[in-house]
């Protein structure tokens, strides 16, 4: 099996040598991401992996088709940058539904807790030696309401740890979990009674954009508002009104909507022309991570060992439905 791992950074390798040489899986690792314009450097492969800055549109797959591969494996759990129309009869695709739930969940409260308790403006004033505790005052988590979008296996052990902390939980799903124990209302509830909102569905045509000028409307004034699923679930410019007319009191974004050009990338010695995002990092209640939450040691491992899995199965002509996005004969 010849791969072609696209979008490679240091973090990858490892753990896909560590797993794919003992499964005779040969990985070609190329920095570039995957789109129409880099797309020939997967002649000759079996398969492409991919993640998900990589542009997977229906040129690139009738391209890969043209050249011969066979599968696309995502090493993440979305695949909304698939066109997994276009693969119909032509390539299967293969995703990792659940590499680590806790791993984003966490980095979810580790964001909240930080713009709250503004931690990380007192890391640098202590470095300066400024041991002001003027405006860093937060408010006690314990007793809010935090309302959960999204309550499959990320957005339930968020709601976990949230009551860890003594926190309300109203919660919003498509399709509820059965016997959760969550407290399920409507998004209009939802939005009216939270004092923190946090996004942990899926990017679909139904939920682009379900925080928006009338969500944020219906809002509680100084509302506290998380994404770290993806970035278009969230209208950035009518978030940037929303802060800038004090309806929203911080957000913590872990994604972006137009993330693609820049995330993962180091632009410090650059002009970022993205305005939108410029305005967001320059604003002192908003916290900007580069879409790190899925980035600790276990889920690098399980992101490694179940691509390489998903590979192994789909060649050995016994697929895992599990993690197959793309069925066909």
């Amino acid at each position: 099996m010849k791969l072609a791992f696209f979008d490679t950074k240091s973090y990858d390798i490892p753990g896909f040598q560590r797993y794919g040489d003992p499964a005779g899986v040969e990985i070609k690792f190329f920095e570039p991401n995957l789109n129409e314009d880099t797309v020939s450097l997967a002649a000759g492969f079996d398969a492409v992996c991919v993640f998900v800055n990589d542009t997977v549109n229906a040129a690139v797959v009738d391209s890969l088709y043209r050249l011969g591969v066979k599968a696309i494996v995502l090493r993440c759990a979305g695949f909304n940058n698939v066109d997994i129309k276009a693969c119909q009869g032509k390539l299967r695709v293969f995703r990792v539904p659940a590499y680590s739930p806790h791993a984003v969940a966490e980095h979810a409260m580790a964001l909240l807790l930080t713009i709250n308790r503004r931690t990380h403006k007192a890391y640098i004033r202590t470095r300066d030696f400024n041991f002001s505790l003027q405006g860093l005052a937060g408010f006690d988590l314990y007793g809010k309401t935090v309302g959960v979008i999204g309550t499959g296996k990320i957005g339930r052990v968020f709601a976990d740890i949230c009551k860890g902390f003594g926190m309300n939980i109203l919660a919003y799903d498509k399709f509820p979990a059965a016997d959760s124990g969550l407290n399920y209302v409507e998004l209009p509830e939802l939005f009216a009674k939270s004092d923190i909102i946090s996004l942990h569905c899926p990017l679909t045509d139904e939920t682009r954009h379900i925080i928006n000028a009338d969500s944020i409307a219906q809002m509680k004034k100084g509302v506290t508002i998380i994404n770290t699923s993806r970035g278009a679930l969230v209208n950035t410019e009518d978030l940037i009104t929303g802060i800038k007319d004090r309806k929203v009191g911080a957000a913590c974004l872990d994604v972006y909507e137009e993330e693609g050009d820049l995330f993962y990338e180091d632009y410090s010695g650059h002009i970022v022309e993205d305005d939108k995002l410029v305005r967001l990092i320059a604003m002192p209640n908003v916290i900007v991570t580069s879409h790190q939450a899925f980035l600790t040691n276990e889920a690098l491992d399980n992101i490694a060992s179940t691509t390489v899995n998903n590979l192994t199965r789909f060649f050995g002509g016994n697929p895992d439905t599990s993690t197959e996005v793309c069925y066909h004969k």
